[in-house]
Order: structure tokens, then C-alpha cells, then sequence
């Protein structure tokens, strides 16, 4: 594992200790998902969310409804600010 091409993919600066560090964990992790994938998952049936066929009905098997929007002015009624039609927000750098 190249931990310094990882650093460099997340925009880290990573020190040559750090390299030391953290190059064995990594190493340890990409071989118990390699100890995973030599997993017999054939038996294992299919899910998708959690839910499996036998699983309760959830909120999120509502039908799929078209509702009447909001509306802009409805929406910023209670807004605390709102410029020129638009939520105002702090700035986040």
C-alpha cells in the first residue's frame, strides 16, 4: 500500500515518520478485506438497504406520490434571513 499516494489523493502532507506509522495499519486492513473476500457468500441472500423481502414495510416503501411544492415565499417566511429570494447562510471557506 502507497501510503503516500493515499496522502497525496486526500490532500495530505504526511511525514516520513507518519509513513512508518501508518504504512503496517494499512497494510493490516487491506488484508482482512482480502481475508473477506475469500468469503462463500453464494447462501447469503441478496438485500438491499437492510431490507430483505421478509422485512416489515418502512417509510421508505411509501409510494412514489407527486405532491404540490412548498413555494419560494412559503418557504422563506420564517427564514431568520433571506436576500432576493434566497436563504442567507454564513459563508463556510
Amino acid at each position: 500500500m502507497d501510503i503516500r499516494k493515499v496522502a497525496r489523493l486526500a490532500h495530505l502532507e504526511i511525514t516520513e515518520e507518519e509513513v512508518r506509522i501508518y504504512e503496517p495499519q494499512m497494510q493490516e486492513i487491506v488484508s482482512y478485506i482480502e481475508q473477506l473476500n475469500e468469503l462463500d457468500t453464494s447462501d447469503v441472500p441478496v438485500s438491499i438497504g437492510g431490507l430483505t423481502r421478509e422485512s416489515k414495510a418502512t417509510d421508505a416503501d411509501r409510494d412514489d406520490v407527486k405532491v404540490e411544492s412548498l413555494g419560494q415565499e412559503k418557504a422563506l417566511e420564517q427564514a431568520p434571513s433571506a436576500v432576493e429570494g434566497h436563504f442567507q447562510v454564513p459563508k463556510v471557506l
